[in-house]
């Protein structure tokens, strides 16, 4: 189950310099996960979380192996993408690929680097690429409109379903707001996914700030921070700098390094969590001698399906799942210890699987 997030912003916003440190970082990793890069613009990178490390200490896993985010390094738009400007085409297929957006916003000054509209105005630039995305779903919902009408005529339940959120999608995007904006039901979301419309993608906005602003952002990136809580998006603030640098050095030299710039931990841990946040996804660990995993979900997946992820022949055959949460295992010192304190549960088919549930299934070959 792979989730990608696109990496898009305008030309010289930082956005490659941001994608290099998160390759760097992955190709460091590659001892610790399977890591691959399947296009020079596509990189895998573990998703941070301590909770594993821990685990395979109590279980005295021989192997770790993190959960895992695709990035994608989209090329840089131009104003009249929609229209097939610059890489406009290539760069709306790319995105519609993907399951959410990272969008890099300049938000910081520097004279050697020219910024494509002669201004540093990170929300004005925000504004141009959600313009650009919004005429190109405009101009899809047209087409798909057009192509319903013979199937309406027939009394087709699935196309007269599709027209209705169509019109709903519209509506919103000639009010001049985001596909997103619209409310949508349990049981209208698959027919929605299918719609594939590109502001209907969660967005995380990402500030790139020059390297003294890293720990606390400035100005210019309060105001993306602004907008990001006024539309209900994500945002972190990151030096893409710092992150490259980072991104190259061992571990001991990088604790020192992030330590000096008053910086906890790298951006990029942050970004990789909050794009996590951002597609709802939660992980559950299994945890053994060979190896102790994580395994990424989206929040609120029943037991079944969660064993898919694992092998489809776990969901075909599932009997159920025996599941510890993680402070249980934690605290009580791994999974025996757990079964005899009468903290491992026996849960079923309509289990909901939590964040953090250390499991084991049983099935049906």
């Amino acid at each position: 189950m792979g989730f990608r997030t696109g990496i898009v912003g305008l030309p010289n916003v930082g956005k490659s310099t941001l994608f290099n440190a998160l390759t760097r970082t992955a190709a460091a990793q590659a001892a610790n996960f399977p890591f691959c890069t399947i296009e020079p613009n596509v990189g895998e990178v573990a998703v941070p979380d301590p909770r594993l490390a821990r685990l395979a200490e109590i279980g005295k896993s021989a192997k770790v192996i993190p959960a895992r985010m695709t990035f994608v390094d989209i090329a840089g738009l131009v104003r009249g993408a929609s229209k097939g400007e610059g890489l406009g085409n290539q760069f709306l297929a790319n995105i519609r690929e993907c399951d959410a957006i990272a969008h890099v916003l300049r938000c910081f000054e520097d004279d050697d680097v020219t910024h494509v509209e002669g201004r540093v105005d990170p929300v004005a630039d925000a504004e141009t690429i959600e313009t650009e995305l919004m005429l190109a779903d405009l101009e899809s919902i047209e087409r798909r409109q057009a192509g319903l009408v013979r199937r309406l005529k027939g009394n087709d339940k699935e196309a007269a379903e599709q027209a209705v959120l169509l019109e709903r999608a519209k509506a919103a995007l000639d009010d001049g707001r985001p596909a997103r904006s619209v409310e949508i039901s349990a049981e209208e979301r698959r027919a929605w996914d299918m719609l594939q419309l590109l502001t209907a993608k969660p967005v995380l906005y990402v500030c790139n700030v020059e390297e003294e602003s890293a720990a606390t952002g400035n100005a210019v990136s309060a105001r993306v921070e602004e907008m990001a809580r006024a539309q209900g998006a994500g945002c972190v603030v990151i030096s893409a700098k710092i992150e490259e640098e980072i991104a190259q050095l061992a571990d001991a030299e990088r604790t020192e390094f992030l330590e000096a710039m008053g910086l906890e931990e790298p951006g990029l841990d942050r970004l990789i969590r909050e794009g996590y946040r951002l597609l709802g996804l939660q992980t559950y660990f299994t945890v053994g001698p060979k190896e102790a995993r994580a395994w990424t979900i989206p929040a609120g997946t029943l037991a079944p399906r969660a064993a898919g992820v694992i092998h489809g022949d776990f969901e075909r055959g599932f009997i159920r799942a025996e599941t510890i949460a993680y402070d249980d295992f934690v605290a009580l010192g791994g999974e025996q210890p757990a079964k005899e304190a009468g903290r491992m549960r026996s849960e079923g088919k309509a289990y909901r699987v939590a964040d953090g549930d250390v499991m084991n299934f049983l099935f049906n070959a």
